[in-house]
């Protein structure tokens, strides 16, 4: 059981006092009528100006070094920051998956170049990334990914498509893991890349996948003799599928795979508290105490991340644990109290009550659907 040791991270002055900033800053977005908090909102709470204003504020980018417009702040620090940011409901998604997985990637696989280039513009809030991962007949299951990309001279021509990509509207550029190398059925993982593809690029369609409630966040993208310079290979060419597999670990094991239905939950605590049934607070209160367990592990494979390890059993961990509680978060509400839910209800609890359900599906599926996660747990962890 080795694999799940995960140590316990102890608060400190300094996390606190920038977990007070923090609050104070969202506190006064709110009262400005900047954002209005939601559920889900790190994929589907979109917003350029709040993005720019916490890259203003030091606040994307934490742990990167100085010279690549980072801040050179302990990965616990940033842990504070997100969580804040999750549990208030703000609207994140615009800078999220450059500032969690791309910075990251870069910084330990890109080129000089890459990261003169790209770090700065993302830990300012400007520069936004897609994911290109799952297609059409290769989605839980990766190493049946079939876009190509061909050499020519000064680069690659791409083809094939993507699919469930979560924001490729928005994204200035896509980290896309493509075949650059013939598909061996006896070691599928070969033969991969991850190539960086501007998503303005001549060849380059994206159509929206619109989810229950009408909103536009997933997408399907094509790539048609899509042009990729030289310079836009990340680390080494056949090398994607253990890169790919490093950058899943950020992926998987943050906070966002347990808040994403944080205020509904402080919503039904809030009411129940005014109400004082304390019978139906010894249920949520279940679900704090859960809550609670998840956190200090996602810190702790936080911390196991900023030492340069590969904690891909814990982080997958995390993620199946902590979908499912978010998915669950929605049915104690419902059980509990009377509601009616809907989007544009005037009610909160109805209003956050309906998002949760109308998003929940998409918990367990993106980023690793359940089943995928419990093969991996259950390979790293019962076969040893």
């Amino acid at each position: 059981m080795g694999s799940l040791h995960l140590p316990i991270q102890e608060r400190s002055e300094q996390t606190e006092e920038i977990r007070g900033h923090v609050r104070e800053f969202l506190r006064q977005e709110r009262e400005a009528g900047t954002f209005v908090p939601k559920c889900d909102t790190w994929l589907s709470g979109f917003s350029p100006e709040f993005s720019r204003k916490l890259g203003e504020r030091g606040w994307i980018g934490m742990t990167w070094p100085k010279r690549y417009g980072g801040h050179e702040r302990s990965a616990i620090e940033r842990y504070v920051v997100i969580e804040e940011l999750l549990a208030a409901g703000a609207p994140v998604a615009g800078h999220w998956i450059a500032d969690r997985q791309t910075g990251p990637l870069l910084l330990r696989y890109g080129t000089e170049q890459q990261r003169m280039s790209f770090l700065p513009r993302i830990a300012r809030g400007e520069c936004y990334f897609a994911i290109g991962l799952s297609e059409p007949n290769a989605g839980s299951d990766l190493a049946a990914v079939r876009t190509r990309a061909e050499k020519v001279e000064g680069g690659w021509i791409m083809n094939g498509s993507k699919t469930w990509t979560s924001g490729a509207h928005h994204a200035h550029y896509m980290i896309t893991l493509c075949r650059t190398s013939p598909y061996h059925p006896e070691n599928r993982h070969e033969g991969m890349s991850q190539l960086l593809v501007d998503l303005s690029s001549p060849g380059v369609t994206i159509r929206p996948i619109l989810l229950m409630t009408g909103e536009h966040h997933f997408n399907e993208v094509f790539f048609e003799d899509v042009f990729v310079p030289d310079d836009m290979l990340i680390g080494q060419e056949g090398n994607g599928w253990k890169q790919g597999m490093t950058e899943l670990a950020f992926e998987r094991s943050g906070p966002e795979r347990f808040l994403s239905t944080f205020p509904l939950l402080e919503e039904l605590v809030n009411r129940l508290r005014q109400s004082g049934q304390k019978h139906l607070m010894a249920q949520a209160a279940k679900l704090v105490s859960r809550l609670w367990t998840l956190r200090h592990m996602s810190i702790g494979v936080a911390h196991l991340l900023e030492k340069g390890e590969t904690p891909d059993v814990a982080a997958a961990l995390v993620k199946e644990m902590g979908t499912t509680f978010e998915q669950q978060v929605a049915e104690v509400v419902r059980l509990l109290l009377p509601t009616s839910p809907s989007v544009d209800a005037a009610d909160r609890l109805d209003q956050l009550l309906a998002q949760s359900i109308l998003h929940a599906p998409g918990f367990t599926l993106r980023g690793g659907t359940t089943e995928i996660l419990r093969g991996i747990i259950a390979k790293g962890v019962i076969a040893k």
